[in-house]
């Protein structure tokens, strides 16, 4: 075993357990700070990846706005799980995700008309500020989503997380030992048909399992995993094209071994929202 994977084994040894602990014994709040943490970690990373490129965020005023996205998530959870003993908060003026990204473009707008850059630079840097924002953050606060289903919460994102872990694992050992069909070799050559395959199946895997103990029906559970696999791993293959854009290995040396935040939740910013959206469009509809 050579040094890089002892450390890659290390750093998963570590970070592993916290984040099963924190996922099952955390409150929503603390999940939603460490959401904010995490997805503006990956933001930043995927602006420095643009800064390669030439192209410079207006990267505070996306910090606010994630952080904005954020605490909305969190506060739509904890609305969606208490019971209101009166109508005050229904009186109240709702803060939504339509007027936090619209005081984003305001306020990104007014920072682009009163910069000394360059008009041919201005354009650039309001996109790709809008794609950290759209592509990482708002998909990526799903996961606060999943942990405030009530007592079901934790375990629901800890499906989530595990599928996302075991069909990365699956993918890499099958890919590497038996992959011979490449899947995307002009943005990853490394990634196989077969390893698509063994991520599948991997996911099928875990929602079998965690079935047994969510008392969910299978036909939910293997649902869940369908569109989370196949989420997941789109997710992966647009951020190893991000990177190969800009001729980047990695997106960041955060995480010894596994390289930046963003190489770490790629599969997840999608994969979240896939099953949070089939959780409550579908399997919460049959009890509204």
């Amino acid at each position: 075993m050579n040094s890089a994977t002892r450390t890659r084994l290390l750093t998963a040894a570590i970070l592993i357990p916290l984040v099963v602990l924190a996922i099952w014994y955390g409150p929503n709040w603390l999940i939603a700070v460490l959401c904010g943490i995490v997805s503006i970690a990956a933001m930043l990373e995927f602006f420095s990846v643009a800064a390669r490129q030439g192209v410079e965020a207006y990267r505070p005023w996306s910090c606010l706005a994630a952080a904005g996205i954020v605490a909305l998530q969190w506060y739509e959870a904890r609305m969606a799980s208490v019971i209101r003993l009166s109508d005050l908060l229904d009186r109240s003026p709702k803060v939504t995700l339509e007027i936090i990204l619209f005081g984003f473009a305001f306020g990104v707008a007014i920072i682009a008309l009163g910069s000394s850059r360059k008009l041919t630079e201005v354009l650039p840097s309001i996109s790709v500020s809008a794609a950290g924002i759209i592509y990482i953050v708002l998909p990526f606060s799903a996961v606060i989503r999943l942990h405030g289903v009530d007592i079901l919460g934790p375990q629901l994102l800890l499906f989530t997380v595990v599928m996302v872990w075991v069909g990365d694992t699956a993918a890499y050992f099958v890919g590497k030992s038996i992959g011979r069909w490449k899947l995307a070799p002009e943005i990853s050559p490394n990634k196989t048909w077969e390893g698509a395959i063994a991520n599948f199946l991997g996911a099928l895997f875990v929602a079998a399992v965690f079935g047994y103990f969510m008392k969910l029906q299978p036909a939910h559970m293997l649902a869940m995993a369908v569109v989370g696999s196949l989420a997941g791993q789109i997710g992966d293959l647009f951020e190893s094209a991000w990177k190969r854009s800009a001729g980047v290995k990695d997106s960041g040396t955060i995480l010894p071994g596994h390289g930046g935040m963003l190489d770490r939740i790629d599969a997840l910013i999608l994969a979240a929202p896939a099953v949070w959206y089939y959780f409550e469009w579908v399997v919460l509809k049959k009890y509204k």
